[in-house]
């Protein structure tokens, strides 16, 4: 039988000069190479959904592809699709890049400059190894085979300007249209979801943090099943215990819900950590909530400024949510877009705390009352973002997903 194997070169020269040598392999049958690494998963993601057996037994990803690094990305492929070989091209072949490229998931390195011999020994061997998982997976179901899920962000310009509130209904508007939703607290110190949903619970975020391989049945114990259907994955009871949860820790255990669920909605509270920093960038929609008053407006700028400084995510690919509206204010829509940069979502969330006050304060957000203002604007948000089933996605979609890694230095002083 013939081993199928799927290149991810982001260069043309590369892919043509490596899919030329595959061809010449035997019993090698090369596809037509993927250019990106959204492409990669998405393609495989595909093949997954028809049937295991329809998945390349080896993908060979070129140190340069991109957005997402090639690490991160092979991180990816082995935890969604665990019989799929992955071989890394790369001109590093050191003792160092060896050990990260095989904890991250990898079944061997080949040198750069490509060699025939080399590649027909290391092809050969991880096309075996990956035969064999599947033979002994079988028609095992435990594995991440679905279409990568949406994931969205909601951030906010300062504390106290609504998004949480605002996340907890993105998600439940999906959730009731009939799309599985997870919501994630990424307000790893103070985040609330747990209290605005009336939950209590054992489990959180950090119990994921030091998995290296989070298999559906790992990410199912540590997930909270609310009562509207919300798969609630919960800030930490303790505080001080978020800095556990690593900018690594954080991309793998998005990835993970993103592999099992089709929307992901992240609180990412108001704060930027090195975690909620990489959440961010790997979103397709970045919400940064503000509301219509010169503080909160000055914080919404200084964080987009922060994002960019930090090669997080550009003005341009962020939307800002403007809350507690009122045609009376004199901060309105179109100048909060010219001071931030930013684009500004058309729905608005009008100022009416009193709508909201019985429900914040019972910890019952999920039944605010489906006539008041508030609710329905936020649906109609969770609609113009395309989060709910029968409505086209945003603009945002697949814009941002995945960036390249921040710079590790970057990374070091948000953690200071």
């Amino acid at each position: 039988m013939p081993t199928r194997i799927l290149p991810a070169v982001g260069d043309a020269d590369a892919a043509r000069s490596l899919t030329t040598l595959l061809s010449q392999l035997p019993d090698a049958e090369p596809v037509a190479p993927v250019t990106d690494s959204t492409q990669l998963i998405d393609t495989l993601a595909r093949l997954a959904s028809e049937s295991i057996d329809e998945l390349p037994e080896v993908v060979v990803v070129h140190e340069r592809i991109g957005p997402v690094p090639a690490l991160e990305l092979i991180r990816e492929v082995a935890l969604r699709f665990p019989a799929v070989g992955v071989i890394l091209v790369t001109s590093d072949v050191g003792p160092g890049l060896f050990q990260a490229a095989m904890d991250y998931g990898a079944r061997g390195l080949i040198a750069l400059p490509l060699g025939y011999e080399e590649l027909a020994t290391r092809v050969h061997a991880v096309a075996q190894w990956s035969t064999g998982v599947r033979r002994h997976l079988g028609a095992a179901t435990d594995v991440f085979t679905g279409v990568g899920g949406t994931v969205v962000t909601v951030s906010g310009a300062k504390g106290g300007v609504g998004a949480t509130t605002t996340a907890i209904q993105l998600a439940l508007a999906a959730q009731a249209s009939g799309r599985t939703t997870a919501l994630l607290d990424m307000d790893l110190q103070t985040g609330d979801i747990a209290s605005y949903l009336d939950v209590q619970f054992r489990r959180s975020v950090v119990d994921l943090a030091t998995i290296t391989d989070i298999s559906p049945r790992v990410l199912a114990d540590a997930v909270f099943a609310h009562d509207t259907g919300l798969a609630l994955l919960l800030a930490p009871g303790e505080g001080e215990r978020g800095e556990e949860v690593t900018e690594r820790a954080a991309r793998q255990i998005v990835s993970a819900l993103r592999s099992r669920y089709e929307v992901v909605v992240v609180d990412c509270g108001a704060q930027l950590s090195g975690a909620g920093a990489a959440v961010v960038e790997m979103a397709d929609t970045a919400l940064l909530v503000t509301t219509p008053d010169v503080v909160a407006v000055r914080g919404a700028k200084r964080a987009v400024r922060m994002w960019d400084r930090l090669q997080v995510r550009k003005a341009e690919e962020t939307t800002v949510v403007v809350n507690r509206h009122s045609r009376g204010t004199e901060i309105q829509p179109p100048l909060i877009q010219k001071i931030t940069g930013t684009g500004v979502a058309a729905t608005v969330i009008p100022a009416n705390f009193k709508e909201l006050q019985g429900a914040v304060d019972a910890g019952r957000v999920h039944e605010l009352d489906a006539k008041g203002t508030v609710k329905q604007a936020l649906w109609t948000l969770a609609g113009e973002l395309g989060l709910v089933k029968g409505t086209e996605a945003n603009s945002h979609r697949n814009g941002g997903r995945e960036r390249g890694a921040l710079a590790f230095r970057r990374r070091k002083e948000l953690g200071r």
